[in-house]
C-alpha cells in the first residue's frame, strides 16, 4: 500500500510541477523551453486549459493516495494518461520529426511510468 501511496503522491508532485511550469507563464515557457517567441493568444489558452486538467487528474491521485477504495483505480488514470501521453509523442515522433529536448525528456518519463504502474497495479494491497 505505501508503494502505491507513494507513486500517486509523486504523480501529483510530477505532473502538478509540469502543469504549472507551462500554465501559469505559457510565453516564457514556450520561449524558455521550446525556442517559441510567440506563442499568440490562442495557444496560450490551450496550455492553461490543459494546466487545468493536469491538475485536477493530479489532485485526484493525490486524493486517492489516501483513499483505500480509491487507490487502484486512481494508478489506473496515470497508467491511462501516461501512455496516451506517450502514443501521442510518438506519433508526433513519426509525422513531425524530432521535437525539442524537454520534450522527448517527457516521452521517456510517460514511458517508464507505464510499467511501474503496471506492477504495482498488479500488487495486493
Amino acid at each position: 500500500m505505501q508503494l502505491k501511496k507513494a507513486f500517486l503522491v509523486l504523480s501529483f508532485a510530477t505532473v502538478a510541477t509540469i502543469a504549472l511550469l507551462y500554465g501559469v507563464k505559457p510565453s516564457w515557457f514556450a520561449r524558455t523551453f521550446l525556442g517559441v517567441d510567440d506563442l499568440g493568444v490562442n495557444f496560450s489558452h490551450i496550455l492553461r486549459a490543459v494546466m487545468c486538467l493536469y491538475l485536477a487528474l493530479g489532485c485526484f491521485w493525490l486524493y486517492a493516495a489516501f483513499s483505500d477504495r480509491l487507490r487502484d483505480p486512481a494508478i489506473l488514470t496515470v497508467l491511462l494518461f501516461s501512455g496516451g501521453l506517450f502514443i501521442g509523442r510518438l506519433l508526433s515522433f513519426a509525422v513531425d520529426g524530432q521535437p525539442a529536448p524537454l520534450l522527448i525528456l517527457y516521452a521517456g518519463l510517460e514511458f517508464l511510468v507505464v510499467p511501474v504502474g503496471l506492477w504495482l497495479y498488479a500488487r495486493p494491497e
